[in-house]
């Protein structure tokens, strides 16, 4: 069995994801097998394995630097929030059912048996299993229904790396706070704290990390320097999506919906020098730009009725009257249409219009549809462009006899085109490069700019590169000697006495 190591946070946001997939990538270099694993994500930013299943994107970007393509083994446990208190619930890949959180809290110690098969069958196949946690081990109120963060790591037997966040101030108390809240046998495994996202010098951080040590008796075992490393990002809390107008001569502005979801669709946007993205909540905000784009999003018929309240319903509208660019991509291009229904509740019961640019309509069925795509696009927003993308979604939509905006492998069609309106399935449609520099060509055209021809490399081989610089960062930065033997020392999943 694979040995093991097990990333855990003093919050959400504290640097989990990217320190598993910096391990992940510094396991691969020094000649191991490894795979990420992650029992319980709530994200909805999903991605889907070649055999039709879903994960969480952040698993699968970590398995990509493993050097693996993606297993829903990884994160046998997806939460995909529907609203402030209810999830959809997705099971090794599957969708079981709706839950609020009431619900969840009461059956998920039953998911327990999933998670250690998914566990045990990737640990038969590797050297090493790094694990992420979710959250914090300090949220003792769910101490007992734990199946992420000390819970899990009881039955694998794992050695806990545990991370605090200094950019947003208060790492130390941070550190010491969550120690002391954990039980001793819990104590016992974390191995060591790592001080993540530091900026300055780390001189001036010795004494407190001496007091730190002396304070939990755990070492600190690396300071990780604030990274600029490009990653594809867990959820829609990322920084980037905050963004501003920028000074690019062409402007893309995202609905920023309250499900927004894959929203990593757009981050190869910003590859090309001439492109701007900026994501929107406001009306006011929207001002004039050269591509307006509907995002996907977990729940379409709500976030469409936010629109509305919004304004930001009419200020597409009127936009498209005015002759700009308007793309959905799944949810968004489900708005587009003329109705959106919805009679088996899948999201919630009942019809609604759509904002109309497009003309066909969309019945949401009790059916998900998960699967990988090879297509070219025959849209003029970037015809000719190949695309290897992914749908997730439910519901199906019928084009209205539109245009279509591309021709997949097997001939047939996904998507609609009518004038300057566009509509698609697809997730990770701008994954190629291809796809970006037709874009900015036909945006820059029709704002009459001369572009210099840019290549615009795959986004494959884009992150691949940020793996490494991510990996080579946290190497110089971790004391990888003692996790080494701390994995060593922890020795056998068994010696945990779980089952």
């Amino acid at each position: 069995m694979a040995k093991r190591i097990m990333v855990q946070g003093t919050m959400s946001g504290a640097g989990k994801s990217l320190l598993v997939t910096a391990l992940c990538r510094i396991f691969l270099q020094d000649g191991l097998r490894v795979a990420p694993f992650k029992s319980q994500n709530m994200a909805l930013n999903s991605f889907v394995t070649p055999d039709g299943l879903e994960l969480g994107r952040a698993q699968a970007a970590q398995a990509e630097a493993a050097g693996l393509e993606c297993d829903v083994r990884m994160n046998p446990v997806l939460l995909k929030p529907t609203g402030d208190t209810g999830s959809q619930l997705v099971v090794m890949g599957e969708v079981r059912g709706h839950y609020d959180a009431g619900e969840y809290f009461r059956m998920k110690r039953e998911l327990v048996p999933v998670i250690l098969s998914a566990y045990r069958s990737l640990a038969a196949e590797n050297d090493v299993i790094v694990i992420e946690g979710a959250g914090s081990p300090a949220e003792i109120n769910l101490r007992e229904q734990d199946i992420v963060n000390m819970g899990l790591a009881g039955l694998v037997n794992a050695p806990v790396l545990l991370a605090g966040d200094i950019d947003r101030g208060g790492v130390f108390a941070q550190l010491y706070g969550t120690v002391a809240l954990l039980r001793p046998e819990e104590r016992a495994r974390v191995i060591g704290t790592v001080i993540n996202k530091f900026r300055g010098d780390v001189g001036l951080l010795r004494p407190g990390l001496r007091q730190l040590e002396e304070l939990t008796g755990v070492p600190v075992l690396g300071v990780v320097p604030w990274l600029d490393a490009d990653l594809d990002d867990e959820d829609s809390l990322a920084p980037r999506l905050e963004g501003k107008k920028t000074d690019r001569p062409l402007d893309i502005a995202v609905l920023r919906l309250p499900h927004l979801s894959n929203f990593t669709d757009f981050s190869p946007l910003e590859a090309h020098p001439a492109l701007g993205v900026r994501y929107v909540r406001q009306r006011e905000k929207l001002g004039r730009p050269d591509l307006i784009i509907l995002p996907g999003t977990k729940n379409t018929m709500s976030d469409l009725l936010w629109l509305r309240r919004s304004g930001l319903d009419e200020a597409v509208i009127a936009a498209a009257a005015g002759g700009t660019p308007v793309l959905g991509v799944c949810g968004g291009y489900q708005m587009l249409g003329g109705r959106l229904s919805d009679p088996v509740g899948v999201e919630m019961k009942g019809s609604l219009p759509g904002l109309g640019l497009l003309p066909g309509s969309t019945v949401f069925t009790g059916e998900k549809t998960r699967v990988r795509r090879k297509a070219v696009c025959t849209a003029e927003l970037m015809a000719g462009a190949a695309i290897t993308g992914y749908e997730i979604h439910m519901g199906r939509t019928d084009a209205g006899g539109a245009g279509s905006f591309c021709r997949r492998e097997d001939g047939s069609e996904d998507g609609a085109a009518c004038g300057q309106v566009f509509g698609t399935y697809l997730h990770g449609l701008f994954d190629s490069g291809e796809a970006v520099e037709k874009l900015a060509e036909y945006l820059a055209a029709r704002k009459g700019i001369r572009l210099p021809h840019v290549r615009v490399e795959p986004r494959i081989e884009y992150r691949n590169r940020q793996y490494d610089r991510l990996a080579e960062a946290v190497r110089r930065s971790l004391d990888m000697g003692k996790i080494y033997r701390a994995m060593e020392e922890f020795g056998d999943e068994a010696a945990a006495g779980g089952n």
